[in-house]
């Protein structure tokens, strides 16, 4: 059983039991979540796709942590110009376990 859900302009493929890091969203540790934008289902051989989402489908997710990531650089050059900067990014990102699937 897996689910295709939407959240944070991405879209995530999950089984329950999957821990997934996510988009960073407004909620603390231990609270649960509710996806309610499942895009498609999969329960055994039968396959449910929506248009645009799936009527009744909810994936819920336990949150287990908040966070940032690994830090990139970016690194802007004008070359002749004497001008070049470097700048650092942490992507800030949830992380949630699915518990369960309904659809």
């Amino acid at each position: 059983m897996y689910a295709i859900i939407e959240t944070g302009g991405k879209q995530y493929k999950v089984c329950e039991g999957d821990i997934v890091f996510i988009e960073k969203l407004d909620v603390n540790e231990g609270d649960t979540v509710t996806f309610d934008r499942v895009k498609a289902v999969s329960v055994g051989s039968e396959f449910k796709v929506g248009a645009p989402t799936v009527e009744g489908a909810v994936v819920t997710a336990k949150v287990v942590a908040n966070g940032k990531g690994k830090k990139i650089y970016v690194m802007k050059y004008k070359s002749k110009k004497n001008e070049k900067k470097k700048i650092g990014h942490r992507q800030p990102y949830t992380k949630v376990q699915i518990e369960s699937i309904q659809g």
